[in-house]
């Protein structure tokens, strides 16, 4: 009885080996390195750099207050002296809570920056995960994995690497939005 059942099983592998080699040998699979793909894709980079001039924007304020609070941090050192030790305490007091109160509008500030540049950076994520869908989809790839910052594969072919040509439609289809949207603008 038991070598009845070791044949079947036996038997079972056997065939479920032969689908899988014959379904393996008919895959078609490719990588995209995705740390080259964000460092390359134009529209990341114009995104990117949209969001520095908006956090500069968003900075200015919070600067001034700072050099303004520097200054009067070294007027305060110079007149310390003169006005005498009960009004460095007071003054020094007051200097102490608005430090303070700049430390916590900086790490608003910051919080703030993070949360949008992330969101940013996940949107475009999200849609070039979804583009590369629809190009496997229409180039009839069974598996397109990733490599590059969460790598996904060790080894494979330099062959099966489609990063350049994804890339390349990616940064078309960028350019060829930017202009409508341009042409859009300018016709306001």
């Amino acid at each position: 009885m038991k070598k009845a059942i070791l044949i079947v099983g036996l038997v079972a592998s056997l065939i479920a080996c032969n689908k899988n080699e014959g379904k393996s040998g008919s895959l078609k699979t490719a990588y995209i390195d995705t740390a080259e793909i964000l460092e390359k894709y134009e529209k990341f980079k114009a995104e990117d750099e949209k969001f520095k001039v908006k956090s500069e924007e968003m900075g200015r304020p919070l600067e001034a207050k700072v050099k303004a609070f520097q200054m009067e941090a070294q007027s305060f050192q110079q007149n310390a002296q003169v006005r005498g030790p009960q009004w460095a305490q007071q003054k020094g007091a007051e200097l102490s809570q608005r430090e303070q109160q700049l430390g916590v509008e900086q790490n608003a500030l910051l919080q703030q920056l993070q949360e949008e540049g992330s969101v940013l950076r996940d949107s475009i994520i999200k849609e070039v995960r979804v583009f590369i869908k629809d190009y496997g989809k229409k180039k009839g790839y069974d598996y397109i994995y990733g490599t590059g910052d969460a790598a996904t594969i060790l080894y494979s072919k330099e062959t099966y690497n489609i990063t350049g040509e994804v890339l390349k439609e990616l940064n078309e289809k960028f350019k060829a939005s930017d202009k409508k949207e341009t042409k859009a603008t300018e016709k306001k």
